[in-house]
């Protein structure tokens, strides 16, 4: 049984707040992926964060990846990055407060919902360091079970993982899930933005202000950035 504490609920707010604020046009769904992983001959914790969203519109949209969005949008990549390193510094934090309640067992995973004021997150306790498949195939499963995007929509390699874990045996692993609705209001994101250089002055202004506030997290590596960024 997941034990919600005050905390808890108010880094799921934070995460909220950061993902509103990181998506600069209306969108009607969000799902975002996240891992942490422990490792004893390693300082520190490591893993992945990646997020999609569908944009709003009459017509169905295609899933936009959080780093696609400064290509697309003009925006400072570098900047724009360090809000992805401060939300998966958020994402360490949850894993954190989690431990302090001295469970037997850590998730290693979650997948985080937004849609229609409804916030959910499943958590998934799978041995991701003696996984059967790489980060980037575990990427290219996800994206096939939440987001749908199947053998017809993926190039050859792709196509090929999916087979392999379709007609594969599957491993049942323990899950947790977390229901709410959504109550943060007023928050602005980067469509505001008038030009490049507020966008940027903008950016810059948010992560000083966030990273003064939780300036004893650690963020992620360059190497880890670039990992994700090719994921």
């Amino acid at each position: 049984m997941l034990n919600h504490t005050k905390k808890i609920k108010e880094i799921y707010e934070d995460i909220q707040r950061k993902l509103f604020y990181m998506i600069p046009e209306k969108w009607d769904k969000l799902y975002l992926y996240s891992s942490v992983l422990d490792e004893p001959d390693k300082e520190g914790k490591t893993g992945e964060l990646f997020f999609y969203y569908i944009p709003k519109g009459i017509l169905k949209k295609k899933p936009v990846n959080v780093y696609e969005i400064p290509v697309k949008f003009n925006l400072d990549e570098n900047q724009y990055l360090r809000l992805v390193q401060l939300l998966y510094a958020k994402i360490k934090e949850l894993r954190q407060e989690f431990r302090k309640s001295e469970r037997n067992e850590m998730w290693t995973n979650i997948t985080m919902s937004i849609q229609s004021l409804k916030f959910k997150v499943e958590y998934d306790y799978e041995d991701l360091n003696h996984s059967d498949f790489s980060s980037y195939e575990r990427h290219v499963i996800w994206r096939y079970e939440v987001l749908g995007i199947g053998e017809e929509q993926v190039g050859k390699e792709d196509k090929e993982i999916l087979k392999r874990y379709l007609l594969g045996a599957k491993t049942l692993t323990r899950k947790e899930h977390y229901d709410s609705g959504i109550y943060i209001r007023d928050i602005e994101n980067v469509i505001a933005y008038s030009n490049e250089n507020a966008r940027t002055q903008d950016v810059e202004e948010i992560v000083e202000k966030t990273e003064r506030k939780h300036k004893n997290q650690l963020l992620l590596s360059k190497e880890e950035i670039e990992k994700m960024k090719n994921q």
